[in-house]
């Protein structure tokens, strides 16, 4: 292990992720790891690690990085300003730098999470096989903070990166299509498909927890049948769970293992990465999708 960088600044929040923590449930122990788990596994390709490797997720940016040695990174996600000691650099692209300088990645004019692969991957202490912080359990490293190390494996047995620049679609600032799967609790409502009808807004209660939705204006929400109460039963990624409010709540990375509202149906797991990058204000078009 080497020292690669300093932590200058963070930005609103700043974590380590990798992908995650599966085959804890029985524990109590959700997966966590990357909540865009598609931009973290194009980061560390780029950088020649392999896709499970552990990079820097940040909120909407403000991270400031220093090299403390020669260095390649890789930085994708939400569309953000990228400069090295104030030079632009390209976005899903391999950037390389060499000790004192600076990597500042601006603030997100769309998308909400930005992603950091560093060659070789980030070392820090396994919890339960995992390097993942998870906000909702505590557990895994703390947050970053400025002044802290970040070290790298060694990555000599690594292939080298093929490509300067991934060819990848704008994150999403519009209204996101995300397709779902109806059940297992959609006979619970009155009309379960009102969830198709309209588009639902993104409230500003939202975080690696999950994304709570507004109903669309004029809209009943989503109506239960009546006031029975439902067991705590399992919760997985993508779960669409509907509070009394009839507002629904879509599950993400650090979602709780269990749940005592009924869950009218399931985003696809490909889908839920779309969601992660989903900002406050921004609407969610939901799209049924067969078994």
């Amino acid at each position: 292990m080497r020292v690669a960088l300093r932590v200058l600044a963070v930005g609103p929040l700043s974590t380590i992720q990798d992908l995650g923590r599966p085959g804890w449930f029985s524990v109590g122990v959700g997966v966590s790891g990357a909540a865009d788990r598609r931009s973290l596994k194009l980061a560390n390709r780029l950088v020649g690690n392999d896709e499970a490797a552990a990079g820097i997720e940040t909120l909407l940016g403000g991270l400031e990085l220093r090299a403390e040695a020669p260095v390649l990174l890789a930085v994708t996600g939400a569309q953000a300003a990228i400069t090295v000691d104030g030079v632009p650099q390209g976005h899903s692209s391999v950037i390389a730098l060499q000790p004192d300088q600076r990597l500042r990645i601006g603030m997100a004019t769309a998308g909400l999470r930005v992603y950091v692969a560093v060659r070789g991957g980030i070392t820090v202490e396994p919890v339960l096989g995992s390097r993942s912080r998870d906000t909702l359990a505590g557990i895994g490293p703390q947050p970053l903070a400025a002044g802290a190390e970040i070290t790298v494996a060694p990555a000599g047995r690594l292939p080298w990166p093929n490509v300067e620049v991934a060819p990848v679609p704008a994150v999403e600032s519009g209204v996101v299509t995300a397709r779902v799967l109806l059940g297992p609790r959609d006979d619970w409502f009155a009309d379960a498909r009102v969830l198709f009808r309209d588009s639902w807004q993104v409230t500003d209660r939202a975080d690696r927890v999950g994304v709570r939705l507004a109903r669309p204006e004029g809209a009943a929400g989503l109506r239960r049948v009546d006031d029975r109460e439902l067991p705590t039963e399992g919760m997985p990624l993508g779960a669409i769970q509907v509070p009394p409010s009839g507002e629904p709540v879509v599950f993400l990375a650090d979602h709780p293992i269990t749940g005592g509202y009924p869950v009218v149906g399931t985003v696809l797991a490909a889908d839920v990465d779309l969601l992660a990058q989903a900002r406050p204000g921004q609407h969610i078009r939901f799209v049924p999708s067969q078994p």
